[in-house]
């Protein structure tokens, strides 16, 4: 599939400001700070955070044979980072793809997974996130909080209006899960059509229980209270043994409450 990216205007040369995301009062959290790496040795700090996670938690069979998380758009991304300032430790991140580097990149990292047609008019507005992921022992409000505030302030330095991700349900059961999980979600969170994308290997959903009791993992929970869309059923990605579900934001969208916390 060609992305169609045409119209894309380049990305302004970052400032320290941009760099160091200076948030409201109001979304700061005690004891966190966020930012966007400035050179390889904080990429790295966030690759081997998503190591640890993906591989050694979730089982995921990365090509890794120094404890970093690694793959072919890391290059083209920008890398928010949420650490701890007692310990400078990288608790959470995201990576950042901008409209301007998915075309260097050639075309969004979901576009793998996903027929991105229906959303290809949006596409000089949108940024999409990746590899998100939390330490284990820092999974809380708090830092949720801080990574979608730097998105956020991060969305409105550049003017851009949409978010995607491909947001992850581990399919250690062999995918009643997250079957159940998209069941019980699609009713009040499906994009309109007119936004709905297509798996290129879908979960076989007829073959699946969807109505097992699950508890929705915190980040898509919060990316639901906060507005977005799910686009359509769910992906499989072997690499990762997880689902995936398209997740669509637009900041026109967010939830009032959270506008106004995160949104200044």
């Amino acid at each position: 599939m060609k992305n169609d990216l045409s119209q894309v205007q380049p990305s302004a040369i970052q400032s320290l400001d941009m760099l160091q995301l200076n948030l409201p009062a109001s979304s700061q959290q005690k004891g966190l700070s966020v930012s966007i790496a400035r050179d390889a040795s904080e990429v790295a700090e966030a690759q081997r955070l998503r190591y640890k996670v993906f591989a050694e938690e979730m089982g995921a069979e990365l090509n890794s044979t120094n404890g970093l998380d690694i793959d072919g758009f890391d290059a083209y991304c920008d890398h928010l980072l949420v650490r701890e300032t007692d310990t400078n430790q990288v608790i959470g991140t995201y990576r950042i793809l901008t409209p301007h580097q998915a075309l260097q990149a050639g075309g969004y990292y979901s576009a793998g997974e996903f027929d991105l047609t229906r959303l290809s008019h949006l596409f000089y507005s949108t940024v999409e996130l990746g590899r998100a992921c939390v330490h284990q022992n820092y999974r809380n409000g708090g830092t949720i909080s801080m990574l979608w505030a730097g998105l956020a302030k991060y969305m409105q330095m550049h003017n851009y209006e949409y978010m995607i991700g491909c947001a992850s349900v581990p399919m250690n059961d062999g995918g009643h899960m997250a079957a159940s999980l998209y069941h019980r979600l699609k009713d009040d969170y499906l994009s309109p059509p007119e936004y709905r994308v297509f798996p290129h290997t879908p979960l076989p959903m007829a073959a699946l229980d969807k109505d097992i009791e699950v508890v929705c993992p915190p980040l898509i929970k919060g990316y639901m209270r906060l507005g977005a869309y799910i686009c359509g059923e769910p992906a499989w990605d072997a690499s990762f043994n997880t689902a995936d579900m398209l997740v669509m934001l637009p900041l026109s969208k967010i939830n009032g409450r959270y506008a106004a916390h995160f949104l200044k």
